[in-house]
Formats: C-alpha cells, structure tokens, sequence
C-alpha cells in the first residue's frame, strides 16, 4: 500500500500573488484542448481555420467552467453559497460537476456553430477528443487536493488516506476517462467517420466508464447511494450510454459524411 503523499495545493505563494495546483490544471486542460484542435486543423483534409479553432475553445472552456460549477452548486453546494456567496466564484476550493461541464460544453458548442453557420454535429464531433488532457489534469489535481476518493480496499495500490487505504479513484479517472478514452477518441476521428459517430462514441465510452468506476466511488455527503447498489453517478451515466448507443446507431444507419473533413480530390481553401 501506499501512502498519500499529501501534497500541498498551493504550488507557490509570492506575496499577494498565490498560484494552486487547481487553476495550473484548469491552464494545461485549455492549451492541451487548443494544442489538440490547432494540430487536427491543421491536417490537409480538414475544413477548419485557425481562428475558428481558437475561438470554439474559448468558448467551450468557458462553457465547461460555468456549467460544472452551476450544476454542481444546484445539486451539492447551494447551502455553502448561500452563507458564503463569493464561494461561487472560488472554483480552485473545488465543486465542479463532469456531467454540468460537459452540458455546459454542448450549449457553448451549439452557440458557436450557429454564430459560424456550421453544423451542430459536425462541432460536436470535432470536439469530441479534446476534453482528453483536461479530464487527465482535473482528476491529477483532484488527487492533490485528496477530493473524490475511493471506497476502502486491500488492493496492492491502494492509498492510505487518514489512515484508511482507499482507491485512488481520482487517479482511475484520469488514466480511464482521460489517456485511454481519449486515446481512443484520438485514433477514432484521426480518419472521416460518419456524422455523430464521434460524439456517439465519447457519451458511450465515458457513460460506461464511470458507471464502472462508481462501484468504488465513495458517496459524497450530500448524496449516498441510491436504489440499492446504484448511485446517483450512476443513474447519470446511464442516459449516456443510451444516448452515445444510439448515435453510434444512427451515425452508422445514415453514414452522412463529416463536414470537418474534405475529400482528397477537393482542393484546400
């Protein structure tokens, strides 16, 4: 077993000026989705520019802070800004929500497309890989901040927190959900597939994924298990699942071709 190292969340302190583990994942997470969308356009079938690129991960950034944080406080946090209410804008403290992120990313996304008269799909799909670095540093920072831990377990690996040997979940999620999902993304959108096919397959594989992990996720406070080994994670994933299937379905069914790539034979604009 291994002991936690207990890692201060404060990487340097100078002055007034503090910098924490939390916002310098949150900055790896935006370069590592601008990094990951500037080098996919820049392949000579794609139909994206540079600014467009830019602009679309601002956006979704922008999107996934606000609605991790407001779903979030409206399902676990709200008697903690209503005493403190500056707390909301304390996102280092942690209380972010996945599945408020990723809508809040959908809503940004769809906002985009319409702003550029692209196609709602088509955006989706493109983004669907990018989240890979941010959900790998979010769930390294969690780990930091010793958030989301494990149940209690004899396993060789486990982490002795508080003198308890629990999963490291936090470091379950970020190798499942962010290197091997988005691994798999990656190579999946490295070549045209059909329309929704990539968003299909990022709710499936992401759905099935944390509902397995939650089988040793420790219940917060605010919410335990639900419906006898179920938990509320867990009730979440499974209408992602549902829904990733059936684009996957419907993808494959119509195999309309993707706008973000242009055939060979078209010319570059």
């Amino acid at each position: 077993m291994i002991p936690y190292p207990n890692i201060s969340p404060v990487l340097v302190s100078i002055g007034p000026l503090t910098v924490r583990w939390y916002g310098l994942m949150f900055l790896a997470a935006f370069l590592g989705a601008w990094g990951l969308a500037r080098f996919r356009a820049a392949a000579a079938t794609s139909t994206w520019r540079r600014d467009d690129v830019d602009e679309l991960v601002f956006q979704g950034v922008i999107g996934a802070i606000v609605g991790a944080r407001v779903l979030w406080m409206l399902l676990h946090g709200l008697g903690y800004e209503l005493h403190d209410p500056l707390r909301v804008f304390r996102i280092w403290e942690g209380g972010m929500s996945f599945h408020g992120g990723m809508l809040g990313v959908i809503i940004a996304l769809t906002r985009f497309a319409r702003q550029r008269h692209l196609s709602v799909a088509d955006v989706l799909d493109f983004a669907a890989p990018l989240p890979m670095v941010g959900i790998f540093t979010l769930g390294i920072s969690n780990f930091i901040n010793a958030d989301t831990w494990g149940t209690a377990t004899n396993v060789p690996w486990a982490v002795v927190y508080q003198g308890v040997p629990r999963h490291p979940l936090q470091l379950y999620d970020a190798f499942f959900e962010g290197i091997v999902l988005g691994s798999v993304l990656w190579v999946f959108t490295s070549r045209p597939r059909p329309r929704l096919a990539p968003s299909g397959l990022f709710l499936a594989g992401y759905g099935v994924i944390r509902f397995f992990l939650d089988f040793v996720r420790t219940p917060s406070a605010q919410h335990g298990y639900e419906l006898g080994w179920f938990n509320e994670g867990q009730l979440l994933a499974v209408p992602m699942i549902a829904l990733g299937v059936l684009l996957l379905v419907v993808a494959y069914h119509r195999r309309q071709p993707s706008g973000n790539a242009r055939s060979w034979a078209e010319p570059a604009a």
